[in-house]
C-alpha cells in the first residue's frame, strides 16, 4: 500500500519509523512518504494561508499549494491506475471507525491531506475530487489544532490491517470493535498481584468456558462503556 501525507508539519509523521508500521516500511509492505506543502509555494515566505473571503476570525490555507500539490501526486496521466483515495481529517467529517479502517486498508492508494488555521479553502475538496475518491473524516466530535493528529491516528489504524503488518493475524481478530463490540480483559502471568487474581476460569484449561466467559465480558463492558454499540438483542 502506498501512502502519501501532506503536511506543513512533517515532523509529526517522525514517529512512524519506530514500531510495526516502521518495520512494515522497512519489509515494503507499506510504502509511506511525507511531503511539506511548502515545497509547492512561490514566495520567500513559502505562504500557505490567507484571510477568509467574507470576514471572520484566523486564516485558511490557499488553493495554490494544494492543487500542485495533487497533481504532483495524483498525475493527469496516471492511466489505468485507481484513483486513490484522498482523506481530509475534518470535525465536519464522517466519524473513523474499525470498519471505515478495513475499507481503507483495501485501497492500494492513500493520500491524506492535513489541514491547519481555519481548515482549507473548499475548492480545494472539489478539485482533489476530479484526482481521487475524496473523504471528510473525522476522529470524533471534538477539534484539534491540524489533521496531523488525526491522520496519523488513520494511518496507524489503517496500517495494522494491511496483510503481514502484524505478525499474528489472529491477533486482528480478537479486538474492540471487530465484531461490534469492546474487547474482553487479558491477563497474564503471574496468577497472583499485590493482590489481585486472575480470573479462576483462564486458569482452568477450559477453553468452551474461557470462551463463554470472554464474551459475556466484552458485552458487559459494552454495556457500561459503549451502550451505543449494543443492539435491542444485547
Amino acid at each position: 500500500m502506498q501512502i502519501d501525507v501532506l503536511t506543513i508539519f512533517p515532523a509529526f509523521f517522525d514517529v512512524l519509523e519506530v514500531s510495526l508500521l516502521g518495520r512494515a516500511r522497512e519489509a515494503g509492505l507499506l510504502d509511506i512518504r511525507v511531503h511539506d506543502l511548502r515545497d509547492w509555494t512561490h514566495d520567500r515566505h513559502r505562504t500557505v494561508d490567507d484571510t477568509p473571503y467574507g470576514g471572520g476570525a484566523g486564516m485558511v490555507m490557499k488553493p495554490e499549494p494544494w492543487g500542485e500539490a495533487l497533481d504532483a501526486l495524483v498525475p493527469a496521466d496516471a492511466g489505468a491506475q485507481a484513483p486513490p483515495v484522498i482523506v481530509f481529517p475534518s470535525p465536519a467529517g464522517a466519524r473513523f471507525s474499525q470498519s471505515m479502517a478495513r475499507e481503507l486498508a483495501g485501497a492500494s492508494h492513500l493520500i491524506f491531506g492535513c489541514g491547519r488555521y481555519e481548515g482549507i479553502d473548499e475548492r480545494v475538496f472539489d478539485y482533489a475530487a476530479t484526482r481521487g475518491d475524496v473523504r471528510m473524516v473525522s476522529l470524533g466530535d471534538y477539534v484539534l489544532n491540524g489533521g496531523e493528529v488525526a491522520a496519523m491516528a488513520m494511518i496507524e489504524a489503517v496500517g495494522r490491517l494491511v496483510p503481514g503488518v502484524v505478525g499474528n493475524p489472529d491477533s486482528l481478530v480478537e479486538e474492540s470493535h471487530e465484531d461490534g463490540l469492546l474487547e474482553h480483559p487479558s491477563y497474564t502471568k503471574p496468577a497472583a498481584w499485590r493482590g489481585f487474581e486472575v480470573p479462576p476460569v483462564l486458569l482452568s484449561g477450559n477453553h468452551g468456558a474461557v470462551a463463554a466467559w470472554r464474551r459475556e465480558q466484552q458485552l458487559e463492558r459494552t454495556r457500561a462503556r459503549r451502550p451505543d454499540l449494543l443492539g435491542p438483542q444485547d
